[in-house]
């Protein structure tokens, strides 16, 4: 099943960890960056691969969340450190612009996924070339960044970046990108709203920065009554193959199918 919901918690934050897996999101994320201070950040990395080693070996526990760390540019201490745990976790890369970033990582942490964090507008350009590197199993979108250096935060323009993303993602065969955290962790309005519209361009789940937020996200992405009614018609009715005509007169075949099993399968 594809993730849902993902949780960032800060490195240094120890005693959020355990409270972040029983929280029940998808996906834990372990930051080493940017929800880390500068001074902080060798504690943080103790902290991180203290609580790896302890979890368990390569494949982790049986049952959880699966487990990202998300590092610092060129901090190849940090890989050496989380390597040597001998824990299995996924890796997000930040500031990814090349596929020479990505073989940088590959080659320190293999058989370690990564998530290629896309935050410039050259990465963006290059998001196809990124997406399709072998050791890159999604893309993100750092929308804070960006927006920094767009000097925007438009609807049109996030929209934009969005829609980008989503394509290269889809050309390279990756899943459907997650959206980026929303920072407002009180507006739960705001994140349902803008939650919404990146559904509506296609992209699928969510990271938050707080607990509060997983509900909501999870909400949006449930597939709804007439959307399941829909993709159960689709499979019936075309059971035998070839081209079907649903009950209200729409005409589906296996394009349709592949939407309907997506659907089903959330």
């Amino acid at each position: 099943m594809t993730a849902t919901t993902a949780l960032y918690v800060p490195g240094d934050r120890p005693d959020r960890f355990e409270k972040a897996v029983a929280a029940g999101p998808d996906i834990v994320i372990l930051d080493l960056e940017d929800a880390v201070a500068a001074d902080a950040k060798r504690a943080a990395l103790d902290a991180v691969t203290q609580w790896l080693a302890e979890r368990g070996g390569e494949d982790g526990p049986d049952e959880g969340p699966v487990v990202q760390v998300r590092i610092n540019p060129g901090a190849d201490h940090e890989l050496a450190a989380l390597v040597g745990t001998g824990a299995g976790f996924g890796l997000r890369v930040p500031k990814v612009e090349s596929a020479a970033d990505l073989d940088a990582i590959a080659e320190r942490a293999p058989g370690h996924p990564l998530t290629a964090l896309i935050e410039s507008a050259l990465g963006l350009e290059r998001a196809f070339e990124l997406a399709s590197h072998p050791a890159v199993v999604a893309l993100g979108a750092g929308e804070s960044d960006l927006a920094a250096e767009l000097r925007t935060r438009d609807q049109a323009v996030v929209d934009h970046i969005r829609i980008r993303l989503l394509i290269a993602a889809c050309a390279a065969g990756l899943p459907a990108p997650m959206l980026a955290a929303y920072s407002g962790i009180r507006d739960l309005d705001g994140l349902r709203a803008d939650t919404e519209r990146g559904r509506s361009l296609g992209w699928y789940g969510r990271s938050a920065v707080h607990p509060a937020q997983l509900p909501v996200i999870r909400s949006v992405f449930e597939p709804r009554d007439e959307e399941l009614r829909w993709a159960r018609a689709v499979l019936d009715a075309l059971a035998s193959g070839g081209v079907a005509t649903l009950a209200d007169g729409q005409m589906v075949d296996a394009a349709m199918a592949v939407r309907a099993r997506g659907i089903l399968g959330r």
